[in-house]
């Protein structure tokens, strides 16, 4: 039998031609653990049909929501994963404070391991085989000191998130579809620095572009709460 977790959606960001959402149980109003619903595609990418609620719309950010789930289908490091329910509707229930995200942060760093970089990144990066000694692959963290920067890449815009956490810099992909359409319409509206809530994922293994012997999971930005 299957089960419904209420989430604090905390993120819903680009997966190939899907998403990947995530967010904090709720457990009588206090938060939990981290949980990913995903379909049972090969990268188990959200499609809109599975995510979208009974009444139509897309989940935002913030949103506490009731997911029907199937079982837990814990991949590599990413041990927070659970199948969903194509079947059933998510329903939205309310919206979480912002003034409360505090209590759902996570410690501030490290951000699994460090001291791993491509060639645009910061620290944005963990070899394969060191990945898959984690046991988590989410964090919420709360940045003061960031900012972004852009790119273009395959005649494409590339947004990246900069921060410092615990004498740490990043520089990461940013993943959140929220803080690309705001880079389209306009570059300059991502101009500045701010504190801001990061919800950062280690992303799906990659092969290394120079060296295809080499894999890693990257850390990716999924959602920046708190820019807008």
């Amino acid at each position: 039998m299957g089960v419904t977790k209420r989430i604090v959606c905390l993120a819903n960001s680009r997966k190939l031609q899907g998403r990947c959402v995530a967010g904090k149980e709720l457990i009588n109003g206090r938060p939990g653990a981290w949980i990913r619903p995903v379909s049972s595609r090969p990268k188990e990418e959200v499609s809109q049909s599975e995510r979208c609620y009974a009444g139509g719309g897309d989940p935002l950010v913030l949103d506490i929501i009731d997911v029907p789930l199937l079982q837990p289908c814990p991949r590599y490091y990413q041990q927070e994963n659970w199948l969903l329910d194509p079947t059933q509707r998510w329903v939205k229930v309310e919206r979480f404070p912002a003034a409360r995200l505090a209590e759902l942060a996570d410690p501030p760093a490290p951000l699994w391991i460090d001291g791993y970089s491509s060639s645009r990144g910061q620290n944005d990066r963990v070899p394969l085989e060191d990945a898959n000694t984690q046991t988590n692959s989410l964090k919420l963290v709360h940045a003061t000191d960031f900012e972004f920067t852009s790119h273009h890449w395959d005649n494409s815009l590339r947004i990246r998130g900069c921060f410092t956490l615990g004498r740490v810099r990043y520089s990461l992909r940013v993943t959140d579809p929220v803080i690309e359409d705001l880079a389209r319409q306009d570059i300059r509206r991502l101009t500045g620095r701010k504190a801001c809530y990061l919800t950062i994922s280690l992303g799906e293994p990659l092969r290394d572009n120079n060296d295809p012997n080499k894999v890693y999971a990257y850390k990716l930005i999924a959602a920046v709460i708190g820019w807008t």
